[in-house]
C-alpha cells in the first residue's frame, strides 16, 4: 500500500531535520556546551608541614594522628635544659650592661657638681682678685705719696699674684671638670651600647628557648605524623603535617578546549567518588595561569622532528561552598567529578 504524498514529505522532513541537527551538533565546538564537567579532579587543601627551627631531642609529643588542632596547640616539646642555661647566662650580661650604664649615669651627675663646684671657686677667686687688686692699688698709692710703707705694697702685691694664681688654678680644673664630661659621656654611649647588645642576645635567647615548644601554625588535622620521643631532630626536618579540612578546595584539570566560557564566579555541581548519591555545590574561584606540563623542568613541547598535538590541561580552582554537611567528609585527594554551569 502506497503512503500518502504527505506523509512521505513529512518524513523526508523529519529526517533531513535530524541530519541537519546532527551534523550541527557533531560540528559544534566543545565549549560550546552549556555545562562543562571532567574527571580529572580532585580534593586539595593548603596543608602545613611543621618543622623544628632548632636542632634537638624530643622529650614530648603531645598530639597524636588525625588528631584535630587549633592554632597555637601544643604539639611537642624539645629538651629545654641548654637553652635555660643560654636564657640565665643572658640574662647576667644584661644584668652587668644596666649596672655599667648606671654607673656611668651617677658618674656623670656627680662632675656636674664637681664642675659646679669648679665654677663657684672661680667665681670665688674672681671676687677675691677685685678685692686684691684693688689692695694693690691703694697700698701702691699711700706708698707712693710717703703715707705707707713699701712693705705694705709688696703684700698686696704677693696677694694679688697669688689671686690670679689661684684663679688660673681653678679654671684649669673647671675646664678639665667639663672634658671629662665628654669622656664619661663616650663611656656611657658604649656602655648603652653593650646594653642593647646584651639585650639583643638575651631575647635571642629566650626566642631560641620559645622553639623548644612547637606549637600548631594553623587551625586543620594532624597527619603524617613521624615525630616521637626520644628522637634527636634537626632544624627543618618536617615532623607531621596539618591539613585544613574546613577550607578543602577542588583543583580541575579541563581540557583547553573546554575553557572559552568558563569564568570565574560559575556554579559547579560536584559529584564525589567516595560518597554516591552526594551533590555539593561550589564556585569557579579561578583559572589557572598555565598548563601543568609547562612548570616541567624538561619541556614537553616538540620543536624538531614529527609532530603529534596533545590537548593541554589547564587547572581551575573550585571552592566549596561553606554550610553542606557532606563537606565534612570531604578528604585531599578524593577524586571528584566537577560540572560547571557555563551558561551563568
Amino acid at each position: 500500500m502506497a503512503l500518502p504524498r504527505s506523509i512521505k514529505l513529512t518524513a523526508v522532513t523529519a529526517l533531513l531535520a535530524v541530519a541537519a541537527g546532527s551534523v550541527f551538533y557533531l560540528n559544534r565546538h566543545e565549549s560550546g556546551a552549556s555545562n562543562q564537567s571532567t574527571d580529572d579532579a580532585y580534593v586539595q587543601a593548603d596543608f602545613t608541614y611543621v618543622a623544628p627551627q632548632i636542632a634537638g631531642k624530643i622529650n614530648q609529643v603531645l598530639v597524636e594522628e588525625n588528631q584535630q588542632v587549633k592554632v597555637g596547640d601544643l604539639l611537642a616539646t624539645i629538651d629545654n635544659r641548654d637553652f635555660v642555661v643560654a636564657v640565665e647566662a643572658a640574662r647576667a650580661q644584661v644584668a652587668s650592661a644596666n649596672a655599667s650604664v648606671a654607673s656611668l649615669a651617677a658618674r656623670l651627675e656627680q662632675q656636674d657638681n664637681l664642675i659646679h663646684q669648679a665654677q663657684a671657686a672661680v667665681t670665688m677667686d674672681e671676687a677675691e682678685l677685685e678685692l686684691a687688686k684693688a689692695n694693690h692699688q691703694r697700698y701702691r698709692n699711700l706708698a707712693a705719696d710717703g703715707s705707707g710703707t713699701v712693705e705694705a705694697m709688696q703684700q698686696a702685691e704677693t696677694q694679688l699674684n697669688i689671686r690670679l694664681a689661684s684663679r688660673e688654678r681653678n679654671l684649669a680644673r673647671l675646664q678639665a671638670a667639663r672634658q671629662q664630661v665628654a669622656i664619661l659621656q663616650a663611656d656611657l654611649d658604649k656602655a648603652k651600647a653593650a646594653q642593647a647588645q646584651a639585650q639583643a642576645a638575651l631575647a635571642a635567647a629566650e626566642l631560641k628557648l620559645s622553639y623548644t615548644q612547637i606549637t600548631a601554625p594553623v587551625d586543620g588535622t594532624v597527619g603524617r605524623k613521624s615525630v616521637r620521643v626520644g628522637a634527636f631532630v634537626t632544624t627543618g626536618s618536617p615532623l607531621l603535617a596539618i591539613v585544613p579540612l574546613d577550607a578543602v578546595y577542588i583543583t580541575a584539570n579541563y581540557r583547553e578546549t573546554q575553557l572559552a566560557r568558563i569564568q570565574t564566579g560559575q556554579t559547579v555541581d560536584i559529584k564525589v567518588d567516595a560518597l554516591p548519591g552526594v551533590s555539593l555545590k561550589g564556585v569557579v574561584e579561578s583559572l589557572g595561569p598555565a598548563s601543568g606540563v609547562s612548570y616541567s623542568a624538561i619541556a614537553p613541547h616538540n620543536a624538531t622532528g614529527n609532530f603529534t598535538k596533545i590537548v593541554q590541561r589547564l587547572p581551575v580552582r573550585i571552592r566549596v561552598d561553606s554550610g553542606q554537611p557532606e563537606a565534612d567528609k570531604l578528604r585531599v585527594g578524593m577524586s571528584v567529578v566537577p560540572t560547571i554551569q557555563t551558561r551563568n
